[in-house]
């Protein structure tokens, strides 16, 4: 029995459209993967800068204490070094108001 016309368009649309489904994958995966990379990056100064300026310092430790997750607070419980970098993030949800 042969291929109708309707039926062969119907196929080409079907794998035109796995296609482009196939494309959008790729671009949302490429765009996780750049994000991912600048949030690495940008982290990454920020504690290099918090290890030689104690404003930045300061302003990374309230940002660690008021992390909304204590799952996230906890990997910041030993980060820190003796010469000035914040000090380990405290277990309880600590909101600062005195700005």
């Amino acid at each position: 029995m042969a291929e109708t016309e309707l039926e062969r368009a119907e196929k080409r649309y079907a794998q035109a459209k796995a296609r482009l489904q196939a494309l959008k994958n790729r671009e949302a995966t490429r765009q996780r993967k750049l994000d991912t990379r600048r949030k690495v990056i940008l982290g990454g100064a920020l504690l290099d800068l918090a290890e030689r300026d104690s404003g930045a310092a300061t302003m990374l430790d309230r940002l660690i204490r008021n992390l909304p997750r204590e799952q996230d607070r906890k990997a910041f419980a030993d980060w820190g070094t003796p010469s000035g970098s914040p000090s380990p993030a405290p277990s309880n949800y600590d909101q600062d108001t005195s700005s």
